[in-house]
């Protein structure tokens, strides 16, 4: 029982609770992973058959790293406990029980890419308008319907759907999802949705394999329950639902997931589902400083939805979060890089002990031009997956081919590469001769001559021979001898390295550390089948947080929240908190949008394990044209005892700035305005808002008569302080003037209401 030994109360009681449903909230910071490797190895060490135990996770990281530290108390008995995330762990069911639903154990898992490949074509062969149909749209359209395990043949005969999309303009989608799941399972290829859909299909269509599974899995535990959907929420209640063994862990708090399908009342409601549930708070955060913590309580407080907790933090109280205005974007991401440099300087911290954080990828601009004219060195997280790279996918369609012969879109992708006389023209000819024909592609490639003639039939025939012969290697070498053979022999390795650019070389030492990779999996000694069809299961299984990185780089991590989530780093920077950017435009239509919206600040901040600093433009540039900007909601929200309000920058002299004397090179002043010095911290603040105004109209304030108002005029607002007009456009009696305010920038106002004083 050592290895209870370190667990606070509220840990060690969910570790001991082996039977009945349990749910176990874990703010964040809390040691959920801890806790749940923990309770995994007190089952084994309890006497629990490994193989009856099922670890459902969201990502294959946190899977491995489950494992190894379970390993550690009960040894190689790790090894047989079925973990992984959903996708992986049905993946294996479905290809034990492929046949019950008229699928080759052998079937191929098509990635994001190859879906709308397939959607593409079928798009071209109707003849749709590809901008009204696009591919994207109608992936996401069919994605959306399978995950509420919606059948093409109900998404056709649903009135509702039906209506919307006629209404749209849209109504060949149900005959496009039609013909997209026909061409899946003509081709022996699931998408990543399948492996949901399908395994729901499969229990629900075969009691026995039902029962199989539950008694099987005496014991369940879903790791991030928060972010279930309604396919995954059904998977997991039929496999418990004769032991009831299950125990779920999550955080409401950090569901920020519901553009992927993820339903918050998954976890809100599992008592609904087990009345005779046993629930376990996990409180404490060991991450954060005690000012962060309070931070992210006052912010989460606001949301309706939630199971309440009490998160707290028994480290130093730490520095207060420091919130710093910049008058526009460039400018944010001058002082962020400032602040950066700073911290790093007096701390002696390092470069990875920084991140940024932002909502969407088009802020990184700014932080990155602010980034490089400083000398910092960062990385942009989030971007190209070292498995979507083009040569990479090339490659691996030829092992998909050679595993899978009926995978067509593998066949479409590389038949012709490297080019071998075997144009679109032959391509179309063999896929319109084995739909007339009813038979596979691949059936139609292996004879040729039934189809083609001439120099076309020759060419097709040596591609099938040259697959044939990768079958009979991959059957009797290991993954890495199979994988050279096929990457030398299919001629991939000769186009790369025959290119001598500089994208050339990328692209064939890109190749190389394919092989290295698959060469590091033949050589494991923790499994047993090293083939190459296993290391495919793995590769098309990878999620987004398993990509490439170098870990021990020593650079500025940049990268939208989202991304984010499951991270930590001593110092974060969490930019853009105005309206419409943070919370987004998109989520003010409803509460509940808002209230994720609000979830996704909790867990920005609370990546921040000993300084939160937040920051905000009171002018960005949007499709071209400078707008003003609000702060964000949010800050409001945040009990201004645990700020520091740093809004000393000025703005960057330029021509849209009136108050900056380009002939002087130096700023206009007035004595006694609220431009002649900088405006104090946090001190004088009285308020506990960080919005509340701080313009006080001068003693006898009153509007002046604007009917001649010209530009160049200076003007004081009520309630936005002193300005400069700008420009002034329209007729009276409805003239608009857009004037320039010192403390919150442009504003656009209609002269009968705006009560100026002008000065």
């Amino acid at each position: 029982m050592d290895y209870l030994k370190g667990l606070n109360p509220a840990q060690r009681d969910a570790v001991l609770q082996m039977n009945g449903p349990v749910m176990i909230i874990a703010g964040a910071g809390s040691g959920k992973t801890r806790v749940i490797t923990m309770r995994v190895a007190h089952l084994v060490a309890s006497g629990v058959d490994a193989f009856n135990i099922l670890v459902l996770t969201f990502t294959n990281k946190a899977a491995r790293e489950m494992r190894e530290r379970i390993m550690h108390v009960v040894g190689d008995e790790a090894k047989n406990i079925w973990m992984g995330t959903f996708h992986s762990v049905f993946a294996k069911i479905l290809r034990v029980e492929a046949d019950k639903i008229g699928y080759p154990n052998n079937f191929t898992i098509y990635d994001t890419d190859d879906s709308k490949s397939v959607i593409r074509a079928i798009l071209k062969e109707m003849q749709l308008d590809d901008k009204l149909y696009n591919a994207n749209f109608v992936y996401n359209r069919i994605s959306g319907a399978k995950n509420n395990l919606i059948s093409w043949q109900e998404y056709q005969q649903n009135e509702q759907i039906q209506a919307d999309d006629f209404s749209s303009g849209r109504g060949q989608l149900g005959k496009i999802y039609e013909t997209y799941a026909n061409r899946c399972f003509r081709a022996g290829a699931m998408d990543f949705d399948d492996l949901l859909f399908k395994t729901n299909e499969l229990l629900k269509r075969y009691p026995e394999v039902l029962n199989k599974y539950q008694h099987k899995f005496k014991y369940l535990m879903v790791d991030e329950y928060q972010d279930t959907n309604f396919s995954q929420y059904l998977i997991v209640k039929k496999l418990a639902a004769v032991n009831e063994n299950i125990c779920v862990v999550g955080d409401d708090a950090q569901s920020i997931y519901a553009f992927r399908g993820a339903n918050i009342q998954n976890i809100l409601n599992f008592e609904k589902d087990y009345p005779d549930l046993k629930v376990f708070k996990l409180e404490q955060n060991y991450r954060s400083t005690q000012n962060i913590v309070n931070v992210a309580n006052s912010i989460i407080a606001n949301n309706k939805e939630q199971l309440k907790k009490n998160v707290f933090s028994e480290k130093e109280e730490g520095d207060k979060i420091k919130v710093m205005r910049a008058f526009s974007d460039n400018e944010e991401g001058k002082i962020v890089a400032e602040a950066i440099m700073q911290e790093r300087s007096t701390r002696g911290m390092k470069w990875h002990d920084f991140a940024i954080l932002y909502r969407t990828n088009a802020q990184s601009r700014s932080m990155e031009e602010a980034l490089r004219k400083l000398n910092i060195p960062y990385k942009i997280y989030g971007g190209q997956s070292f498995y979507q790279r083009k040569e990479i996918k090339d490659l691996i369609a030829y092992f998909r081919l050679t595993i899978n012969p009926a995978d067509e879109e593998a066949l479409k992708r590389v038949i012709n590469y490297p080019r071998r006389g075997i144009g679109d023209t032959t391509v179309d000819k063999i896929i319109l001769a084995a739909d007339q024909n009813m038979v596979t592609v691949w059936e139609a490639v292996i004879n040729p001559s039934k189809y083609l003639d001439g120099r076309s039939s020759a060419a097709v025939g040596t591609f099938a021979t040259m697959i044939q012969s990768f079958q009979v290697i991959t059957r009797t070498q290991s993954a890495y001898d199979a994988a050279l053979h096929i990457a030398q022999h299919s001629g991939i390795l000769k186009d790369l390295y025959e290119d001598k650019s500089v994208e050339g070389l990328n692209r064939y030492e890109n190749i190389q550390e394919l092989l290295n990779g698959i060469k590091e999996f033949s050589e494991r000694e923790d499994i047993e089948e090293k083939g190459l069809d296993v290391f495919m299961q793995d590769v098309a299984l990878l999620t987004s947080d398993d990509k490439n990185e170098d870990k021990d780089a020593d650079t500025v991590s940049l990268m939208t929240i989202h991304s984010a989530k499951g991270l930590e780093f001593p110092q974060v920077f969490v930019v853009g908190l105005e309206e419409n950017l943070f919370p987004s435009q998109m989520s003010l239509n409803s509460r509940s949008d808002l209230e994720e919206e609000r979830r996704l600040f909790y867990v920005a901040v609370t990546r921040a394990e000993r300084k939160l600093h937040i920051s905000y433009a009171t002018s960005r540039f949007k499709f071209g044209t400078l707008i003003s900007c609000e702060p964000s909601r949010f800050l409001d929200e945040i009990d201004a005892r645990f700020l520091e309000l740093d809004f000393t920058a000025k703005p960057a002299p330029s021509a849209n700035n009136p108050f900056f004397d380009d002939e002087r090179n130096s700023w206009n002043k007035r004595s006694g305005d609220v431009f002649s010095k900088p405006k104090p911290a946090a001190a004088p603040v009285k308020t506990t808002s960080i919005l509340a105004k701080a313009h006080v109209p001068s003693p006898g304030f009153a509007p002046s008569d604007t009917s001649n108002l010209q530009v160049g005029m200076e003007v004081e607002h009520e309630r936005f302080g002193f300005g400069k007009v700008i420009n002034l456009e329209g007729n009276k009696p409805d003239i608009k003037a857009t004037i320039f305010f010192k403390e919150i920038g442009q504003k656009q106002l209609l002269l009968k209401f705006a009560k100026l004083r002008i000065l």
